[in-house]
């Protein structure tokens, strides 16, 4: 099961800091989220995610231990 982690405006459209997911692929997981969580669906495509610390394809496969973290766009200066 993937350990998934919100930031910032993705944690408040998703309710919670993080959770387990047991979506296959990345592609699974983000197409679960945009459908369960409408407004976080919104955001998720400009968002980066990163699968064990690096971007990847939806192709990934989503092992048992893996850590998914979702970063919306930051704006700073």
């Amino acid at each position: 099961m993937a350990r998934v982690r919100y930031f910032a405006a993705a944690e408040e459209l998703a309710g919670t800091a993080s959770e387990q997911r047991h979506e296959p692929t990345l592609g699974a997981l983000r197409a679960a989220l945009a459908s369960e969580r409408p407004g976080l669906g919104g955001i998720l495509p400009r968002c980066a995610v990163l699968v064990d610390g690096a971007r990847v394809g939806d192709e990934t496969p989503l092992a048992d231990d893996v850590l998914v973290d979702v970063l919306p766009p930051f704006a700073g200066g």
